[in-house]
């Protein structure tokens, strides 16, 4: 049968399009479907590269007998959880309260109003190793349902009221500079001496947490350029493509998790370039630009870790393969789905990375990214949308994360660029209202905390980047209080919990001391002086013509203010008080 994810835009949704599951996309009308039936919903959550989404697929969602099961018992309801993170973090909290396991694909077994009451992650289509079968989970919750109605709704009830109360966030601060360091060292305590990152198997790179001890006020740069070294002398780096893989699932780098996404490598891009290793950036940049950048100059989501090989489905088995083997095989499918804010991540990297580098066509790929992502990913009433497809926008709202990781991208674009239009259009992006998900609206659905940095900054953390961005190209204190009130509602789990907060403790390292700005203002960006300030240790670097940076000035950006009366010039700036200008490389130092 052909259902009703056939016309969706997510290439996930599409995959199960041919199933014998009566699946609906996430929507108000699965749930009314459910009320009119009185069934339980079946929400299944994963997404385009996940192998274990393709195993579970193949197992029991096209099988005909399950089918036949899940659409007599239940409303099915796939989510593509790159399309829907609100959706996806909303229902993974509630599935913590029956598995400690959590991951994708996750199943959630929800009352016709949208209350869990059952989860787990993945199940075999026969018992092994002390798991059930998927048909005895449904059975079970089916008999649940019928004989045990009350019990149901009562447990339905309980995991919401503990997610409500998890969700009240106490009162909180900016933590100091010492506070941040002891939050940095609670991380570095569990660096891995022999193999390098951060903890054990599966090791993941947790570049939200690298960056934070990148700060100077953290202090955790040694760490990082350890783990960044053993990551890129591993398995976990395609040497052939660029690009690091998800995870390795054994503790010394081997044996990886082979879907390659934008999120990971757009975030190590600015590891890397921090600790000065242009190899790995350029190899990234390559991974991106080859293999991620889709038709328009945005971004695709990720690659798969599975491709056919032999008329099978093979998971890796094109990743170990050399160049030569590789030009022999058809290489896993990238799902092209344009994600908003992971789209503001990478343009935000290949602007800088461009930059520091001296790569021009970089900085350009950042720029034909932004210009696809403002121009596409719109509603019909002008909104941002999270996501399109094949130059379609799709209809799942922008998140705050969406917006900040646009905002600050757009921003270093500015900087990056020299063109101040990309900044104001960094602050319109960041002035924007994000929606919330209508469907977990109308049914009432307990969100939870959702405040934790994962494998990409949280809608705070991503909101208090751009805020504090741009209250460093001076467009304003009440930035940086925005920065402030967003990071102080977050501080007091951030420091407990410092590994899960990378992002976030970035924020605040950098609200801890007073900043330091470099600009620039030469006719041309070769030459000396300009390669000095963009080799400077400073929280925000410009290189501008005096046209530009009068350009920067009539926008509101107050740090640019007086600057297009000399030509030559490098202004070192600390705490927005400004040293004499320097002419000369020598007279300007590069440590802060």
């Amino acid at each position: 049968m052909t259902n009703r994810l056939a016309e969706t835009l997510s290439p996930y949704l599409r995959a199960h399009a041919e199933n014998p599951v009566d699946w609906r996309p996430w929507s108000a009308e699965a749930f009314e479907e459910a009320k009119r039936r009185d069934v339980p919903v079946m929400i299944s959550i994963g997404y385009s590269t996940c192998h274990w989404c393709h195993v579970m697929a193949r197992e029991s969602f096209s099988d005909e007998a399950t089918a036949a099961q899940i659409n007599d018992g239940f409303v099915a309801v796939k989510v593509d959880r790159e399309e829907h993170p609100e959706v996806d973090a909303a229902f993974m909290a509630s599935a913590s309260a029956f598995t400690q396991n959590l991951g994708w694909p996750l199943t959630v077994f929800t009352t016709p109003q949208g209350g869990t009451f059952y989860a787990g992650t993945y199940w075999p289509d026969e018992a092994r190793g002390g798991t059930p079968a998927f048909r005895d989970v449904l059975t079970a919750v089916r008999e649940a349902w019928t004989d045990r109605h009350d019990e149901v709704l009562a447990s339905a009830d309980a995991v919401a009221d503990a997610l409500r109360a998890a969700a009240r966030q106490p009162e909180s601060r900016l933590p100091d500079s010492g506070a941040l360091r002891s939050a940095a060292e609670s991380i570095t305590d569990r660096e891995d001496h022999e193999f390098g990152g951060f903890g054990g198997a599966p090791k993941f790179p947790m570049a939200t947490a690298l960056r934070f001890l990148q700060h100077p006020v953290a202090g955790g740069a040694d760490a990082v350029e350890r783990a960044l070294e053993a990551m890129a002398d591993s398995e976990l780096l395609d040497r052939v493509d660029g690009g690091f893989f998800r995870y390795a699932t054994q503790r010394n780098w081997t044996v990886p998790h082979y879907e390659r996404m934008l999120t990971d490598n757009a975030q190590l891009m600015q590891v890397a370039l921090d600790a000065g290793r242009a190899d790995i950036v350029e190899g990234i940049a390559d991974f991106l630009l080859n293999v991620l950048r889709r038709e328009g100059g945005a971004f695709g989501a990720a690659q798969d870790s599975e491709s056919w090989i032999d008329g099978q489905r093979n998971e890796g088995g094109y990743y170990r393969q050399d160049a030569a083997g590789r030009a022999q095989l058809d290489p896993p499918a990238v799902d092209g789905k344009v994600l908003t804010g992971w789209n503001g991540l990478a343009i935000g990297a290949l602007a800088r990375a461009g930059a520091v580098l001296g790569v021009p066509e970089w900085v350009e790929a950042a720029a034909a990214a932004a210009e696809h992502v403002l121009r596409v990913n719109r509603s019909e009433d002008g909104a941002l949308v999270r996501s399109s497809l094949n130059g379609l926008a799709a209809d799942a709202v922008a998140t705050q994360a969406d917006l900040g990781l646009l905002a600050d991208g757009l921003l270093a674009l500015g900087m990056a660029s020299g063109d101040a239009t990309w900044a104001t259009r960094g602050l319109e992006v960041l002035a924007m209202t994000p929606a919330q998900d209508p469907v977990l609206t109308a049914q009432g659905i307990v969100r939870g905390a959702d405040d934790g940095d994962g494998d990409l900054p949280s809608g705070p953390a991503a909101a208090a980047s751009a805020h504090l961005t741009a209250w460093l190209l001076g467009a304003g204190e009440d930035h940086r209080s925005h920065a402030e009130q967003l990071t102080a509602g977050v501080a007091g789990r951030a420091l407990a919990h410092p590994i899960a907060y990378g992002a976030i403790l970035r924020v605040a390292a950098g609200l801890s001391v007073p900043p330091r700005q470099v600009v620039a203002v030469v006719s041309s960006r070769e030459g000396g002086l300009a390669d000095a300030a963009l080799e400077a240790e400073a929280d925000v670097i410009a290189v501008v013509t005096p046209a530009q940076a009068k350009a920067f000035a009539d926008a509101g950006f107050e740090l640019f203010a007086g600057r297009d009366v000399s030509d030559g010039v490098v202004y070192d700036c600390r705490d927005f008080v400004c040293r004499m200008p320097a002419a000369e490389p020598r007279e300007f130092a590069r440590a802060r």
